[in-house]
């Protein structure tokens, strides 16, 4: 199935792509990879679920954060090339804002990578992947979601 059709049945519908909060590009095409820079999770340009995991986050917010995070990397992408068609995940890094004793990264990151793979399949969806602890991130974020894609060749010329 077409990931546009994937993307209906997930009910997800990509926003714009999210405006810098700095001096870098949203996402860069380099030969067959795609970079997309950390993207926050942001709604309407609002930040969902501010503040730290383990204190006044919870996993399942974390999670949802991460998912949104995930879907504005999804927006980037398509504003850069106009389509999702025909890429596949390399690697995914999930940056966590929590208290130092929190250690369920790897949870809160799952939001971002479950819809990746619901999204592109198991295959093309799955990646390798880092998901670490950090004391803070830009607007309060309580996640920060980067991906680096492949491009198929045949797809994209």
């Amino acid at each position: 199935m077409a990931i546009a059709g994937r993307l209906i049945e997930l009910g997800v519908t990509l926003p714009p792509a999210a405006a810098t909060l700095g001096i870098y590009k949203p996402a860069i095409r380099v030969g067959r990879f795609i970079y997309v820079s950390g993207q926050l999770p942001t709604r309407d340009g609002a930040v969902i679920h501010p503040g730290l995991l383990g204190a006044s986050v919870s996993i399942e917010q974390g999670q949802e954060a991460a998912r949104t995070a995930a879907i504005n990397v999804l927006a980037a992408v398509h504003n850069l090339l106009g389509t999702l068609e025909g890429i596949r995940v390399v690697r995914t890094v999930g940056y966590v804002a929590c208290i130092p004793d929190f250690d369920q990264h790897a949870a809160v990151v799952n939001g971002a990578s479950a819809l990746l793979r619901d999204l592109f399949g198991e295959d093309a969806g799955i990646g390798v992947r880092l998901a670490l602890g950090v004391a803070s991130l830009p607007a309060r974020a309580p996640v920060e979601i980067e991906v680096t894609f492949e491009l198929d060749n045949e797809e994209h010329h």
